[in-house]
């Protein structure tokens, strides 16, 4: 195989997104190193594929930096460990990621208090519905069959 249709082949672009197997990763690391085509046509499908995202990133809703800047100030917490009743402060942490880790420990739904109202009324109410449905639906049928014994009374009373 040649390296123009190496580069045509779509590997290098299942590598630079993340697609590619280990052997995959491999060859087109070894290939990078051998044909300084392939590194060229991988810088620029990097390039390409940054200004894409560039181009199609949606920001964030005004207002959201600040927010996120308020929530994080003061959540720098430096770690203590008490050793033999003395407290050292903790070995300095490698620089983590720019992005909150969001941990939840709980398996319930969190609904807004006025949804949480609304379903409740909607709950009773369909409820109530429900009774009086019942409730004149067993009133018509013992009213339909108080007619019916009317009728076949009279019946009886008209052939005497």
């Amino acid at each position: 195989m040649n390296t123009q249709q190496y580069i045509q082949s779509g590997v290098l672009e299942a590598y630079l997104l993340g697609l590619a197997s280990d052997d995959e990763q491999r060859e087109v690391l070894e290939m990078k190193v051998l044909y300084p085509e392939v590194s060229s046509a991988l810088n620029e499908l990097e390039i390409v594929i940054e200004q894409y995202c560039l181009d199609s990133a949606v920001p964030p809703p005004p207002g959201t930096w600040e927010l996120i800047e308020a929530r994080t100030v003061g959540t720098e917490i430096k770690k203590r460990e008490s050793v033999n009743g003395h407290e050292k402060t903790a070995e300095p942490q490698p620089e983590k990621p720019d992005f909150l880790e969001v941990a939840f420990s709980d398996t319930y739904i969190r609904v807004h208090k006025y949804w949480r109202i609304a379903f409740i009324a909607v709950f009773i109410l369909s409820k109530i519905f429900l009774i009086a449905g019942l409730y004149y639906y067993f009133k018509a049928d013992s009213q339909s069959q108080e007619i019916e014994r009317l009728k076949t009374a009279i019946q009886q009373q008209s052939t005497r």
